[in-house]
């Protein structure tokens, strides 16, 4: 019987994906709801199962669907799925099975190598495992990139019967929508590595921290969670092992500041999502004051493959410091916006124009911003930089979250500074100064300068408030806002002097 893929995904479901699934089931056809191969320029996307495999669509509407059950030659039709380039040249790892897989099948994800990673943990000492996640190289994908490893081991080593293991999924960046693609598309993956993520640092419980803003991910992790409880993969002896650990949901308000794990770990408690003063660090002192475990949904989704296959496979991946892959979130005016799943070093012009097939709007690209509205305008002269940590910042720009937009020729790069401060200005949690007055001062400093009012003057007084504002903020919020404002305005005084 022929079985057709329509993805739940919530970017597939806002082009019509739920009419276009009613379609198919209308004329007796199987249905099988998986998350978005993130090729989202084709979403809807359908994929029909044949003899040579899963064979792609789109973008489909509800009146295609006859004409494709009809077979044969379709204007729609994109080809054997694997063997898309855009997707073939890929290294999916973290993603490996989004678009594959039902999200909420046990069957499924078992199928598809699920468990073989809390499996392979659970039959090894917590140190070891901790010492795995390290031999990897996997850093935190949440933006800061610290070393994962690292972090556990600091929760290991604190002492007393209650820990903590948080997944911050408050995904707030312009233009990132990996932990939303992901919580969707595969959120076993997350869980199992949560569960392992306990078994290492000793945690019984667990919270992930998802933004109000992605109700279909809440109710998928949810669905998922109360799957993989009765299946025993949650709550105690899971798998038959003396762990006992499980796992709840949380919905903030909305608040960008909540994406910083002080913040988050505030609101979890009940209270207002403002910065906490390190240290003492949340690794020690974390939720309620216990050891916490916190990362991003990325790199706690990327565990399982690293204990299923070994820290040397993924250490194999990447460049120097930067190690495994990136999801690399492509957005703004790009032809082919979506998911790019890559090893550490691919080129930022590789991504924007191979993968992303420059602008949609077919003007050339003027620039981008890499790391979501903190991060920096970085010039198509700059497109040879690799995609790794250590690269980036020596440029005076940074990864982030993987988020990248693209630019035309077309952008008002003042307003884009002019906006970095107006959006730090929006979301500062209030705590410090630097942030909360001086993001007020910085938008109304850059309309003097648009307005051509002492520009030397006010350039020197915009120099002097991103030093303080670098310096002196509590957290990035604050101390990464001048990023996006010093390289938006020296492109925009290069084109204007």
């Amino acid at each position: 019987m022929t079985v057709v893929y329509v993805p739940r995904d919530s970017a597939a479901r806002s082009v019509g994906a739920d009419e276009v699934a009613d379609a198919f089931r209308a004329r007796g056809v199987e249905v099988v709801r998986n998350g978005s191969r993130g090729m989202l320029w084709l979403e809807p996307f359908v994929e029909v199962t044949t003899p040579a495999g899963r064979v792609g669509y789109g973008p489909v509407t509800a009146p295609d669907v006859d004409s494709i059950l009809a077979g044969g030659p379709h204007p729609l039709r994109i080809g054997v799925v694997d063997d898309i380039p855009w997707l073939a040249r890929q290294n999916r790892v973290t993603f490996a099975r989004v678009g594959i897989t039902d999200p909420v099948s046990p069957v499924d994800y078992l199928a598809h190598g699920g468990l073989a990673g809390l499996r392979r943990a659970l039959s090894m000492a917590p140190a070891e495992v901790v010492a795995e996640v390290t031999e990897s190289g996997l850093r935190g994908r949440g933006g800061a990139g610290f070393p994962a490893g690292i972090k556990w081991q600091t929760v290991l080593g604190c002492d007393g019967p209650l820990k903590f293991v948080c997944a911050n999924a408050d995904e707030g960046d312009s233009g990132t929508f990996a932990d939303r693609m992901m919580l969707e598309g595969d959120p076993f993956a997350l869980i199992e590595g949560m569960t392992i993520a306990a078994h290492a640092v000793g945690a019984t419980e667990g919270y992930v921290y998802v933004r109000s803003e992605y109700p279909d991910a809440v109710a998928t992790l949810r669905a998922a969670i109360d799957v993989a409880r009765a299946e025993g993969w949650l709550g105690t002896e899971i798998l038959g092992s003396s762990l006992t650990f499980d796992l709840h949901v949380r919905v903030g308000a909305g608040a960008y500041i909540c994406g910083e794990e002080t913040s988050m770990l505030e609101s979890l408690e009940g209270k207002r999502g403002m910065v906490r003063a390190k240290p003492p660090i949340p690794a020690i002192e974390g939720l309620f004051g216990k050891p916490t475990v916190v990362n991003n949904v990325l790199t706690l989704a990327t565990v399982p493959a690293i204990l299923a296959r070994g820290p040397a496979f993924y250490r194999a991946l990447g460049v120097e410091r930067s190690r495994g892959t990136q999801v690399f979130q492509l957005g703004g005016n790009t032809l082919r916006g979506g998911i790019v799943e890559a090893a550490f070093g691919l080129t930022l012009g590789e991504l924007v124009h191979d993968f992303g097939g420059g602008t949609l709007s077919g003007r050339p690209v003027r620039c981008v911003q890499v790391g979501g509205p903190l991060g920096a305008y970085v010039p198509t002269s700059q497109f040879g930089l690799p995609l790794d940590y250590e690269a980036f910042a020596a440029a005076g720009a940074m990864l982030g979250h993987g988020g990248v937009v693209v630019f035309d020729d077309r952008v008002d790069l003042a307003a884009q500074a002019r906006f970095a401060f107006e959006f730090c200005a929006e979301e500062s949690c209030g705590k410090c100064t630097p942030c909360r007055v001086g993001a007020v001062r910085g938008v109304e400093v850059v309309d003097r300068i648009r307005a051509g009012e002492r520009r030397e003057e006010n350039l020197v007084l915009l120099e002097d408030l991103c030093v303080l504002m670098t310096d002196g903020s509590l957290c990035a919020m604050g101390g990464l806002t001048p990023m996006p404002v010093r390289s938006a305005l020296k492109l925009y005084l290069q084109e204007t002097s």
